[in-house]
């Protein structure tokens, strides 16, 4: 599989990853055997980027890739993010960016993963008007003392990217990127691109609606993220389901898959971009590999941007609650 840089100086990894949200209840139930069987699968099929977050399960996702990681001995490098705290007994998730905060996370994460040394630490959303210098420098010492190897920030804008940039070098910006969710076009792409850092794209086949078997809403789980989030709710979900018909048709007329399709034309479009799809299946697993084996002509970029150009999404990327530290543009 083809392998690019986490930033400048900073590590290289598969091109696309793993994202492991779905292993922890997000998108519905999972056991235990099958996460297994999906990270070994995908470490087969050359994958060596796993990314977490201790909000994930609160800590149950870390723990689950710390067990993988004592059975298997896989060489991977291990992304988490750390800055939101949930309230057990209210249920209120709050951003925590304090310098005390982080350096508690980073311990509790590398407990749980049973590492000493966490590959890229991100931070998962930034705390309004907190200085960006206070935790830029905060993370500069993690890494100082070996505690942490690439810098990363998630969901944040333009600005915040350059601004952090200038105190101390950030590796990998994370955002949600996809040919159905195209904000980091608006600045993100560029800044990222012309500072050596990495974007790395979650979300990229639309949690789930770009793909051969997209999701029914009607029939989501219970904790399935997707129940409250506007693009997915009925009056919203019909008219995006009908766009990602139409690219399902371009894509067999193609000889590819919906996902496969939308991977290629994802990370066509930098070399500084990294895909990170999450899935509990195999099969789906081995489809997105699939995809970005064989690259996406000029011919395919356009007949696919036709069909979703930028802007077409019904509903808001995500509900009030979900958008808690977002920075869009």
């Amino acid at each position: 599989m083809e392998r690019r840089r986490l930033g400048t100086f900073g590590p290289s990894v598969s091109v696309l990853g793993l994202g492991c949200m779905n292993l922890s209840g997000n998108y519905g139930p999972t056991s235990e055997a099958d996460a297994m069987a999906l990270l070994a699968r995908a470490v087969e099929l050359g994958i060596d980027h796993l990314d977490t977050a201790d909000i994930y399960g609160i800590g149950q996702n870390e723990e689950l890739i710390g067990q993988f990681l004592r059975t298997s001995r896989a060489r991977v490098k291990i992304a988490t993010k750390v800055g939101i705290r949930f309230v057990r007994i209210t249920g209120e998730r709050y951003i925590d960016n304090t310098p005390a905060y982080i350096r508690q996370a980073v311990e509790n994460s590398l407990s749980r993963l049973g590492r000493d040394h966490i590959d890229l630490l991100y931070v998962h959303r930034r705390e309004v008007g907190r200085p960006i210098e206070e935790l830029m420098e905060a993370m500069a010492r993690l890494k100082q003392e070996g505690k942490v190897g690439a810098i990363g920030l998630s969901e944040v804008s333009a600005e915040t990217i350059r601004q952090a940039h200038a105190c101390y070098p950030v590796n990998a910006v994370q955002n949600e990127y996809s040919i159905w969710t195209r904000v980091p076009e608006r600045g993100v792409l560029d800044a990222t691109r012309q500072l050596g850092i990495a974007l790395v794209a979650f979300s990229p086949v639309a949690r789930g609606l770009l793909t051969g078997s997209p999701p029914d809403p009607a029939s989501m789980a219970p904790r399935d993220f997707r129940r409250s989030n506007p693009r997915f709710l009925p009056e919203n979900y019909v008219r995006n389901r009908e766009v990602a018909d139409k690219l399902a048709t371009v894509a067999a007329e193609l000889g590819r898959t919906p996902a496969g399709l939308a991977l290629a034309w994802l990370i066509a479009r930098s070399r500084h971009i990294v895909a990170i799809p999450g899935t509990r299946s195999i099969a789906h697993l081995e489809d997105n590999v699939r995809g970005v084996a064989v690259p996406l002509g000029l011919e395919e970029t356009k007949r696919v941007e036709a069909i979703l150009p930028d802007g077409f999404p019904w509903g808001a990327r995500y509900s009030a609650v979900q958008a808690l530290g977002v920075e869009e543009v």
